[in-house]
């Protein structure tokens, strides 16, 4: 029987799951990315991590059939090349394919991380049955994917649906695309922490501080949602303010996409409503009404699963039109 991989290399989680030819999930493996240290370092992370699931489930790297992998960023596809990643640093044109394919031997296919996670969701979670959907994944940063009139859309460059670098600001955050004021460095965990930051420097106080003992490193995103709970005043404006964000960003998607349902994945999505409702509050008054009126906001059901599994999809349809290919050649 077919043994699929699905890893979703994210910037503080590399996730990795194997699946059988129907896509139950055989095992499951978590570790943190280091990205910290560069490519080099997070590509072996990955290649130790794999050997160890599969030494938990008595299987080799011949017994699997291929291995999928969502990466963040700009990617070319075709050759298996992490061109760009803004949350990963020392981390530009990293031969993703070529190296696992040398190490594992096993035919590995690469795609953007948000675009994995649409493969799940629109196969097997909220998006099922759907012909006409966004993905956008809010975890350290901010990505994006669609599915128009049943296809998923790839772009001249394979940079459809990078709505993390719609420009908000004229002058704002910088951006290691080499832009400033892009969306994900306002809607994402590195953002929405940078804000509450900020405004703890400029003098406010939030409950969280104590929690931490005035470190600002050691704030987390889940601390904003329990402190968000508790009625904390600075906790409630972050949200706000990247909440209002991210629905002045969707209101331009709607406008491009004209999508029946977005799913909001990652995992910030687990703030829901905390975060969402003052999204929905923009749409509401800003967002053209027809294609608004048409869609439907949901959280992700797969959760954080969903790329795993997508990447297993995914790498599946590619090594069987890969075959197919080789045949007709």
């Amino acid at each position: 029987m077919a043994t699929y991989i699905g890893l979703d290399l994210g910037g503080t989680n590399i996730k990795i799951s194997v699946f059988d030819d129907f896509f139950h999930k055989l095992g499951e493996k978590r570790t943190p990315t280091e990205v910290r240290f560069g490519s080099e370092h997070v590509l072996n992370r990955i290649y130790d991590a794999v050997l160890a699931l599969l030494d938990e489930l008595h299987l080799t790297c011949q017994d699997i059939t291929c291995m999928g992998i969502g990466v963040p960023g700009i990617l070319d596809i075709k050759n298996g090349i992490s061109r760009f990643s803004p949350n990963f640093p020392k981390w530009e044109e990293v031969p993703i394919v070529a190296w696992m394919e040398s190490h594992l031997h096993i035919p590995t296919y690469i795609d953007n991380d948000a675009r994995v996670n649409l493969y799940g969701e629109w196969k097997f979670g909220a998006g099922k049955n759907r012909n006409n959907v966004l993905m956008i994944t809010l975890g350290t940063g901010l990505g994006g994917a669609a599915v128009i009139d049943g296809r998923v859309i790839y772009g001249a460059t394979g940079s459809a649906g990078e709505i993390g670098h719609i420009n908000m600001f004229r002058e704002g955050r910088e951006c290691r695309c080499g832009s400033s004021g892009c969306l994900g460095r306002y809607v994402s965990a590195l953002g929405i922490l940078r804000t509450f930051r900020e405004k703890v420097q400029l003098g406010q106080h939030s409950i969280i501080c104590d929690w931490v003992n005035h470190d600002l490193d050691k704030v987390t995103a889940d601390m904003l949602s329990r402190a968000y709970d508790d009625g904390d005043a600075v906790a409630i404006e972050t949200m706000r303010e990247t909440g209002e964000l991210l629905g002045y960003g969707l209101c331009a998607v709607f406008s491009l996409y004209n999508p029946e349902i977005i799913i909001v994945g990652g995992g910030m999505s687990r703030m829901g409503d905390r975060l969402l409702q003052y999204t929905r509050e923009i749409l509401d008054t800003h967002a053209l009404r027809i294609p608004y009126g048409c869609c439907t906001i949901v959280t992700a059901v797969l959760g954080d699963a969903a790329g795993m599994l997508g990447a297993a999809v995914y790498a599946k349809e590619q090594f069987l039109q890969s075959a197919a290919n080789n045949v007709q050649n």
